[in-house]
């Protein structure tokens, strides 16, 4: 009986994708020679000190440039700029970071239409409840605050508080008051914006204020809808909102007999806390969301740049003592109430300190 074709055996066909470049040889094999270990120890030899070094350095270069865009962009496309009359009234200076600058911080009384705290300015022209003169940069580093209720003269307006000034003429009749009174020039604005302040101090994880006891009720306090700030005498750490009540705080319950002075001193302790948190490392993670969110929290006058060399000189200038005019007697006002006068003596002596400085 003859076999089938099933009985035979299949045929097969064998076929080449492309031409090996080099021959294979017998017993070779797809391991690394040596195995694991030697894999192992190869990479040991390409990770070195020096090339981990080159790493981090390389991180933390693209996560400061990172940075700096951010700041840029947002200085572009979120910073307010001030009205164009503060740019007739203010005097030229040079590169901040460089060259010795004196900048008048402003910070405003206006507060929401839903404010319930007791004689809080919603509607009317808002007057500058914080008025400080930092100097900076070239080496230098100087803070001067004037009290809200100093006794001068506006053009136009007679006798006021120095405050009353930007009820009446904005941040340009603040810097020509403050100007002649002082007799300094006045080279750079900052306007404090409370709305976006909460965010930017949130965004560097908080700050730690130390300082005496404070007890303020702000927009009424926790009971009327508004915020409650209480702090014992010592070190606390303060988000957002918290240090925002502290910039705005304009009674002191625990400590009755403070005056304007003291308010004076309680903000400047604020800035000396936002200045140390930007300084530590933790801040150097977060510095992204710093960059991001701090030029909309001011209204200035100096571009992106301009305000980096402002920082800059800030960071590296070290951080002066408190420093708050200090007024002689109280005076009356021609159109009622009572205000500060500062003496000439006491005037020259703390202008000629902060020029030095």
């Amino acid at each position: 009986m003859s076999a089938t074709h099933d009985d035979e055996p299949p045929q097969y066909t064998r076929y080449r994708v492309g031409p090996r470049l080099l021959p294979r040889r017998e017993g070779t094999s797809l391991r690394p020679p040596g195995g694991a270990g030697e894999l192992l120890g190869g990479w040991r030899r390409r990770i070195t000190p020096k090339r981990v070094l080159a790493g981090l350095l390389s991180l933390v270069v693209g996560w400061l440039a990172l940075s700096l865009l951010l700041f840029l962009l947002s200085s572009h496309f979120e910073r307010a700029s001030p009205p164009s009359s503060v740019a007739r009234v203010l005097d030229s200076g040079s590169f901040p970071l460089t060259s010795a600058n004196n900048i008048l911080v402003l910070g405003s009384d206006r507060r929401q239409k839903a404010s319930k705290e007791p004689g809080a300015n919603r509607n009317g022209p808002s007057r500058s409840d914080t008025i400080m003169l930092i100097r900076t940069g070239g080496g230098h580093a100087a803070r001067l605050s004037i009290p809200r209720d100093t006794v001068l003269e506006i053009p136009g307006h007679g006798r006021q508080k120095v405050n009353a000034a930007y009820a009446f003429g904005g941040p340009a009749l603040s810097i020509s008051v403050i100007k002649s009174y002082l007799g300094i020039p006045i080279n750079h604005v900052v306007e404090v914006n409370f709305e976006d302040l909460p965010q930017l101090v949130d965004a560097m994880g908080g700050v730690d204020y130390t300082g005496a006891c404070i007890l303020a009720r702000l927009d009424g306090g926790f009971a009327n809808g508004g915020y409650t700030l209480r702090l014992a005498k010592g070190t606390h750490h303060l988000d957002g909102k918290a240090a925002l009540a502290l910039a705005r705080a304009r009674e002191n319950l625990c400590r009755s007999n403070e005056t304007d002075l003291q308010r004076a001193e309680h903000q400047q302790g604020l800035f000396t806390a936002m200045k140390s948190r930007l300084l530590s490392v933790s801040s150097f993670f977060r510095l992204p969301w710093i960059a991001w969110n701090a030029p909309p929290a001011i209204v200035s006058d100096m571009s992106g740049p301009t305000l980096l060399g402002l920082f800059g000189a800030l960071a590296i200038g070290g951080t002066p003592p408190i420093r708050v005019l200090k007024p002689s007697r109280a005076v009356a006002l021609p159109s009622g109430g009572q205000g500060l006068l500062v003496s000439d003596g006491e005037r020259r002596a703390a202008v000629a300190q902060f020029m030095r400085g």
